[in-house]
């Protein structure tokens, strides 16, 4: 899976944000990559990022953080989580 999101210089910001949220409501799986001259600390964005887009964090490995949130819309649901 490719990185759809990357975290600059800029951090973390309102519109970004909003387009997370969207795309995790389509895609229910995204990745995001924190670019090398970003200030951000990648666990940390990838903790703020879960808490503003009601996510969980699935990983972070190096500099790319996975979120999950199960989309709303059935029809948008691909991934099936059995307990």
């Amino acid at each position: 899976m490719d990185a759809i999101f990357q975290i600059g210089k800029g951090g973390i910001n309102e519109n970004m944000c909003a387009a997370i949220a969207d795309a995790l409501e389509a895609r229910e799986l995204i990745k995001i990559s924190v670019l090398d001259n970003s200030s951000e600390d990648v666990k940390e964005a990838a903790r703020d990022m879960a808490a503003i887009t009601d996510s969980e964090v699935v990983a972070v490995i190096g500099r790319k953080i996975i979120l999950y949130k199960q989309a709303e819309k059935a029809e948008n649901r691909r991934i099936s989580l059995e307990i």
